[in-house]
């Protein structure tokens, strides 16, 4: 039995995707792979080489280290295991060109994609207009988590099942300290699973720009420090992700509303905040802001969770408005106004006023 640290996981396809890594190296029978204790345990062959162990592990994005050794700072080696492990060198095959691939975004799929084609020998040209990495470390299940694991603090702190024993109290809350803690992690784990990655592999260019296809084999990138640039390809890649989709209410498109993305990033909270959407993701940050403060309101044109069994909508009701949040069903916003700093939605049960929508 050989057992891994690991560390990066931020969730349990993390652990999943490590699993069917770890399960393709030779000499593995089986791998066991826990985020909460971030440790894999393996049924290997003898003569297993920890090295690729571990560089499929790093070629994830992740860090590994045999449990019984030392702590090192061993992220550049491991990067150097991958190359080697992988055959992401530049090499030649006799005369023959290397394949050159071009990928367009940056997040998991582009990435794994990217690896996969050194893998198999290819050159890979990345580009990325905006930020490095994917959703669920910039702008999803990392900071989301780490704020509403803020938040329950928060909310037990002011009440928990102890309170007799232990006094609650109303908790000061300091959002622009939070948020500098939940982005120093997010800008730890995309160096981790993305840019240390990327920097160390020589087999793959980033560029920072936008691209446009100029004709079946060759992009044009407008470069974000200034001047253009032509990538030449024999295969293109675009994985460039999703963007939320914004209901058609009138007026909102014009005003300053909020995504989870823009949520996530604020410096403050505001003292009344309407939540338009009753899915997992609407909830789940209404319910954060709440226990950091706001008067939330949920606007859900159905139930809360409608896609699910109705018992998990109406547990969910009752806990939010135990927890003081307002829960207006079979509501929907008809027109969207923003006024002297002020959201005004109109209903039909009347008037709904917040700060941020």
């Amino acid at each position: 039995m050989t057992q891994l640290k690991i560390t990066g996981m931020t969730c349990d396809s993390c652990a999943a995707h490590l699993k069917g890594a770890l399960e393709k190296v030779p000499g593995v029978q089986s791998a066991l792979v826990s985020y909460p204790k971030g440790t894999a345990k393996l049924a290997t062959l003898p003569g297993t080489s920890s090295d690729a162990l571990t560089a499929a592990v790093a070629g994830l994005g992740y860090q590994a280290t045999l449990a019984d050794a030392p702590p090192t700072d061993n992220r550049a080696g491991l990067l150097d295991k991958v190359r080697g492990w992988k055959g992401a060198a530049d090499k030649h095959i006799g005369n023959e060109r290397l394949l050159q691939v071009a990928v367009i975004g940056s997040g998991g799929a582009a990435m794994a994609a990217a690896l996969k084609a050194v893998e198999q020998g290819a050159h890979v040209t990345l580009i990325e207009r905006g930020t490095i990495g994917g959703t669920c470390v910039n702008i999803g299940c990392v900071p989301s988590k780490i704020m509403i694991r803020a938040a329950h603090i928060a909310h037990l702190r002011r009440e928990s099942p102890f309170d007799s024993g232990v006094e609650a109290t109303v908790p000061a809350i300091d959002r622009s300290k939070l948020l500098a803690q939940q982005q120093a992690r997010v800008d730890e784990l995309r160096h981790a699973k993305y840019e240390g990655i990327l920097d160390g592999n020589s087999a793959i260019t980033v560029l920072h720009g936008e691209a446009r296809f100029k004709d079946d084999q060759s992009l044009v990138v407008r470069l974000n420090e200034g001047g253009e640039r032509v990538v030449m390809f024999d295969r293109c890649l675009v994985a460039t992700g999703a963007s939320p989709a914004v209901p058609p209410i009138p007026g909102l498109k014009d005003s300053p509303y909020w995504t989870s993305t823009e949520a996530l990033v604020s410096d403050a909270i505001p003292e009344r905040l309407a939540v338009i959407g009753s899915s997992v993701v609407a909830l789940e940050l209404a319910q954060a802001f709440a226990r950091l403060g706001s008067k939330v309101t949920a606007l859900a044109r159905n139930t809360l969770c409608f896609r699910e069994d109705p018992a998990i909508g109406e547990a969910v009701t009752a806990a939010f408005r135990a927890e003081g949040i307002e829960v207006l069903e079979n509501t929907q916003a008809s027109q969207v106004a923003h006024v002297d700093g002020e959201f005004v939605l109109t209903t039909g049960h009347g008037e709904l006023r917040a700060d941020k929508l």
